[in-house]
């Protein structure tokens, strides 16, 4: 597909910057433990998911909310470094930017602490205006990282938009999502621990994979696929489940994975690979992902090896 016919892609969600240290092992509660490296990325879930991607092809507009401070203005060179669009990317005065504190072991494991700061500020009005123009086709992807409210506002303005809807449910609330939420999403990308948070179904194998990703669908989701790590991914809707292995390899940074895996969904789906095609391709990117440090900077651009 040429680029110019290709479907457009608006990533509404958080911007943040990633405070990272390396460490032998993650604490435990109560206990301090001796890190090593410690670096700065640019990060959240949202910018993580643009970023993504815009580098396998995609033409990314973001919608989002920063503060006024340092973190906001490399927030934003990252952005727009990567060719994504910023017009919808506003700044509260009152608020600072979003942090993230993280914590990477020996073997890749992480442990993430999010100070939302300016991402509370991103109101259902700011879905409104960014989205009077949004083309039918088009994929919105979302995160939860967001109000609540901002995120069902707009998949209802991408459902009126017969837009596709891909909603990232992290951090997972301790629940099912609203009905309304899930009836307007095309595909819901949960990982075992959010899929647990949301059916109660605790997913250790296949067959739990596949419940979870059942009930989800039942409950209102078009399409789930439940990413499994190294274990590829649980792709389940229109009365079929399959099973998407994912390449094996070194993991050095899983920080930002389940990011890479939905912006290079969505980036496939932009350029018209059906879903099953879209989720092989994602497995791929976020494989290349973990073996590099950081979030955004650990993003993969064609060709993926």
């Amino acid at each position: 597909m040429d680029e110019s016919t290709r479907a457009p892609v608006y990533v509404i969600g958080s911007l943040n910057t990633d405070l990272v240290v390396k460490t032998d092992q993650l604490p435990a509660p109560g206990q301090t433990v001796l890190g090593g490296d410690f670096f700065m990325s640019p990060g959240g879930k949202g910018g993580n998911q643009a970023v993504a991607a815009a580098r396998l092809g995609a033409n990314v507009s973001m919608v989002a909310c920063l503060g006024t401070d340092i973190f906001a203005d490399a927030a934003m060179a990252s952005l727009e470094r990567n060719g994504v669009e910023c017009t919808h990317v506003g700044r509260d005065p009152d608020r600072p930017s979003g942090v993230e504190l993280i914590s990477v072991d020996a073997a890749g494991e992480n442990q993430i602490v999010v100070a939302p700061g300016a991402n509370s500020a991103l109101a259902p009005a700011d879905v409104e205006h960014a989205c009077s123009e949004l083309p039918p086709g088009a994929l919105v992807l979302l995160q939860l990282e967001i109000p609540l409210a901002t995120v069902q506002r707009a998949v209802d303005v991408a459902r009126s938009r017969e837009c596709r809807v891909i909603l990232d449910p992290a951090p997972a609330p301790d629940g099912p999502l609203p009905d309304s939420l899930l009836a307007g999403t095309y595909l819901l990308t949960p990982n075992e621990t959010e899929a647990e948070r949301l059916t109660g179904i605790e997913v250790a194998d296949q067959a739990s994979a596949r419940a979870a990703a059942a009930t989800l669908v039942d409950a209102g989701a078009t399409h789930v696929a439940l990413t499994l790590g190294a274990a590829g991914v649980c792709l389940a809707g229109g009365g079929q489940t399959t099973f998407v292995p994912a390449p094996r390899v070194t993991a050095v940074d899983s920080t930002a994975a389940g990011d890479c895996f939905n912006g290079a969904v969505a980036a496939g789906l932009s350029r018209g690979l059906d879903l099953t095609a879209s989720v092989e391709f994602a497995c791929r990117a976020a494989a290349v992902s973990v073996t590099r440090l950081g979030a955004q900077d650990a993003m993969p651009s064609p060709p993926l090896s």
